[in-house]
């Protein structure tokens, strides 16, 4: 087994447990307590568990969300591959919803030079580095910015939103399941996720397979008010049969 995938079966483990130990990991999967160690150093680098004595535990279960900075140094080849699918999503004119995040950040820095688009974002350093494309219009969303997310939050945002029609928004999660479709942790952010939804006529979720199985304390849409999801990973029947267009990036 490559790291990769034992890293993945320990995550999965995780979230399926509620916690995991190392001396349980290293028996079940024949490595040294030390493979296992590492292991759980680099998923906790990657912000998807928190380490505690003898074991680890996934950062659902804690209500942890790791800041944008941290976000942004992990799986990023993943991130870029979804960033680049989303491109086929984008009208050849009209207006755009970009959220706050690490992958739609990519999508933000990947927009095409030969298209006339508005983009509505709801995150300053999304703003700054749009301001100045002459073939966009940026639409900042105002509020209160949210130090680990960097995202605009009430305060007038969400009313704005709901004086617009825009062809297709973008938006980052932080969970999805089956049970419980798409949540993130703070619930201001997830009104603010479904004044967006609210506004526009699609809205494809860019999502890396670490959200996948993922619960956290607001939901801002169920699977069937989404209309497209691009991942990293195929994921099962379930989610096509609650009406998402899955497109693996």
């Amino acid at each position: 087994m490559y790291a990769e995938e034992r890293q993945g079966e320990i995550l999965r483990r995780a979230r399926a447990d509620g916690r995991v130990d190392v001396v349980g990991l290293a028996e079940g999967l024949s490595v040294t307590s030390e493979t296992i160690r590492r292991d759980l150093t680099v998923l906790e680098r990657a912000g998807v568990v928190r380490r505690v004595h003898g074991g680890a535990i996934p950062v659902e279960r804690l209500g942890f969300e790791p800041p944008l900075s941290t976000r942004n140094a992990v799986m990023t080849a993943e991130k870029e591959r979804i960033a680049k699918a989303a491109l086929a999503e984008l009208p050849d004119e009209g207006a755009v919803i970009i959220d706050a995040g690490s992958t739609t950040g990519r999508l933000a820095e990947a927009l095409p030079l030969d298209r006339e688009l508005t983009v509505v974002v709801n995150a300053p350093p999304l703003a700054a580095a749009l301001a100045g494309r002459p073939n966009l219009t940026v639409v900042m969303l105002g509020g209160r910015v949210r130090r680990r997310t960097l995202a605009t939050v009430a305060d007038g945002g969400d009313q704005l939103l709901g004086q617009l029609h825009v062809d297709v928004a973008f938006l980052g999660t932080n969970g999805l399941s089956i049970e419980r479709g798409f949540t993130t942790p703070d619930p201001a952010e997830g009104a603010m996720k479904r004044a967006m939804i609210a506004a526009t006529r699609r809205t494809v979720v860019l999502a890396d397979h670490t959200k996948v199985g993922n619960d956290y304390l607001a939901r801002f849409a169920t699977l069937g008010e989404i209309d497209t999801v691009i991942t990293d990973a195929e994921l099962t029947g379930e989610f096509e049969q609650a009406g998402l267009r899955m497109v693996l990036a």
